[in-house]
């Protein structure tokens, strides 16, 4: 059974960036320099890893220092989709993108789930509400499990405590940016 995972730190080499992609793919070396590139599509990388000079060339440094995190997650993130698993494990793989590239990626990221098995760790709402089912950790116990809109039936649920205070925060967070922005 093949397994990626795509974790919060990934790790990258100093190599380039499509070498990255194609760590650990045991296809042609051709195909994998062509898909890099759709994948990369697929990830929301394809747009910044053109603007480099080398373009998919580019060596990212020692543990891809010359990237952001948000990159550096996006190049995991498609070296994952270049694996085409049966198993693919998230964990935060969206937390260092800003919101506009976690909708794109988690966009992709949507169909290509399909027809396999995806387990997400996440502590964003919008990285797992969609999911078919969505357990609730806590004190290294199943503590809840339902889909979001089950888990949000239980007012006194730690899964709808989560959701309020997450959804507070991103008042407070709007309004914040909106009250500095102002003369």
């Amino acid at each position: 059974m093949q397994v990626s995972i795509v974790s919060q730190e990934p790790v990258l080499f100093n190599c380039s960036v499509e070498e990255n992609i194609a760590y650990g793919f045991s296809g042609k070396a051709s195909r994998a320099e062509i898909e890099a590139v759709a994948v990369s599509k697929l990830a929301n990388a394809h747009e910044f890893i053109d603007k480099f000079p080398d373009k998919y060339e580019t060596v990212v440094g020692e543990r891809g220092l010359r990237l952001s995190g948000g990159q550096k997650q996006r190049v995991a993130i498609a070296r994952a989709l270049l694996m085409n698993p049966r198993v693919l494990l998230l964990d935060e793989a969206t937390s260092a993108l800003d919101a506009e590239s976690e909708y794109l990626v988690q966009d992709a990221m949507d169909s290509l789930m399909k027809g396999r098995t995806v387990l997400v760790i996440a502590h964003r709402l919008s990285t797992v509400k969609s999911a078919d089912s969505v357990a609730v950790i806590s004190e290294g116990q199943i503590a809840e499990r339902g889909t979001h809109n089950e888990l949000l039936l239980d007012n006194d649920g730690i899964y709808t405590a989560l959701v309020r205070r997450q959804l507070h925060q991103g008042q407070v967070s709007s309004s914040a940016s909106t009250s500095s922005s102002s003369p």
